[in-house]
């Protein structure tokens, strides 16, 4: 089945639960094919090869709404499927808000090639797959003989999506991406066993680092961590390195959106147009950004996506608003999720950032700890390493802090120039003053 044929199908079974008695429908076809490759300490560990296909329908029926999803998609089989979902739908609650966006939302989708698409991909054969985990896992091992274990892996995806609605909305996207990456553990003292990691995600294979960049430093940033140890109680500069920075932005999100406010599960109700933040914290939702890991034409809904500033210089500008919650709340529906998130940063690179502090605590990685999205109150478990008159001195972990995610974000002194480009979230390191940690 082809695409023409995806997008018939998907036309098909929006008219046959018309037929049935259904208000509305949309429909999603997707298709993948997914490639994993790992190399263990010179073996290879695993191969993997999957390919799916699903169809999801959401039912409107009489101010009713359900969901149904099958990997069944012949023709003489769905109908029946497509029938038997309208008619329980119709035994549910009503629900005056569900009904699909209006499709004035659809429109003035901008036409920019967002080159998320490897044409190459076909042509990558096992060999070729193979060749980069070995390499990686291989060009690894040979750093050092402290390396007590090594695995390298290689991931890639080719997938598509159709999504029509029967008010309108007809949609396609194929996008494919490629992970390489590579984990060691080394030995350490009185028997821990340190490791750390190196891994990436490109739309195109050939963005992709070679073995070398990608097995340089992981070696050392393990034998960084060996004699880990909580230090004093304190307060520090906090210095979060841009593979960490996930963890204090996340929990801005969901209580950003239309869902934990309508729900008043949000620290963020009532604060748009409100200082939330150090003037330092801008963050751009950018959806056209050329070959993004969440570049996109439009959203889940099949709202049309635009670039959009969520916060400016500590204020917040947007909520996140889906169609459905909208409506409950009386707003205007802006795009329910984000694409790719953007930080404005500044002109000191890593390096220089930690030269600048005098007593402080750079923090490589986050371990649990949790957020009340109600109140924005945190607490979160980490590790690191201590920096004193501009170097880092030694390894720490087992260290905690706690406080409020506004008044944490007032803090925030500075941004580094040193964006994370594998991810959704494109943050630099970011420089915290005055943090208080919990140690010894």
């Amino acid at each position: 089945m082809n695409t023409k044929d995806r997008l018939e199908l998907a036309h098909w079974v929006a008219k046959v639960a018309k037929a049935e008695g259904a208000s509305e429908v949309s429909v999603d076809i997707a298709k993948s094919r997914g490639v994993e490759i790992e190399y263990r300490d010179g073996q290879l560990d695993k191969v993997k090869e999957s390919t799916q296909n699903g169809l999801n329908i959401n039912i409107y029926a009489d101010s009713k709404f359900s969901g149904h999803s099958t990997n069944d998609l012949r023709k003489d089989t769905l109908g029946k499927f497509v029938k038997d979902a309208v008619a329980m739908t119709k035994y549910l609650t009503e629900d005056k808000f569900r009904q699909l966006p209006d499709p004035k939302y659809y429109q003035n989708i901008k036409d920019v090639d967002l080159d998320i698409i490897d044409h190459d991909y076909d042509s990558i054969d096992a060999n070729t797959r193979v060749k980069y985990a070995r390499d990686l896992q291989s060009q690894t091992a040979s750093k050092s003989d402290k390396i007590v274990s090594s695995t390298a892996g290689y991931y890639d995806d080719d997938s598509e999506s159709i999504k029509v609605h029967s008010n309108g909305f007809e949609g396609i996207r194929r996008s494919t991406s490629f992970s390489i990456g590579v984990e060691v553990t080394v030995e350490g003292a009185d028997g821990k066993r340190p490791n750390d990691w190196n891994y990436t995600t490109t739309r195109y294979l050939k963005d992709t680092p070679s073995a070398e960049e990608l097995s340089s430093g992981v070696l050392e940033k393990a034998m960084a961590k060996v004699g880990q140890e909580k230090i004093a109680t304190g307060t520090y500069d906090m210095l979060v390195h841009n593979r960490a920075g996930g963890k204090p932005i996340y929990p801005f999100l969901g209580p950003m959106g239309a869902r934990a406010i309508q729900q008043k599960r949000s620290f963020l109700d009532g604060m748009k147009g409100e200082k939330i933040a150090s003037d330092k914290f801008t963050v751009i939702d950018d959806p056209f950004i050329k070959r993004g890991l969440g570049s996109r034409h439009y959203d889940g809904e099949g709202i049309s996506t635009r670039k959009r500033t969520l916060i400016e210089n500590g204020v917040l500008n947007e909520y996140l608003v889906d169609s459905y919650y909208g409506r409950k709340l009386g707003w205007d529906p802006t795009g329910g999720s984000t694409s790719n998130l953007v930080f404005a940063h500044g002109d000191q690179s890593f390096e220089e950032m930690i030269k600048s502090i005098s007593k402080g605590i750079l923090v490589t990685s986050f371990i649990g700890g949790n957020t009340n999205s109600t109140t924005g109150d945190f607490s979160w478990g980490l590790a690191g390493h201590l920096i004193e008159n501009g170097a880092i001195v030694k390894p720490i972990s087992e260290m905690n802090i706690s406080g409020n995610l506004i008044e944490l974000w007032n803090k925030l002194e500075a941004m580094g120039n040193d964006p994370y480009m594998y991810s959704t979230v494109r943050r630099p390191s970011m420089h915290f003053k005055d943090i208080e940690f919990s140690g010894l």
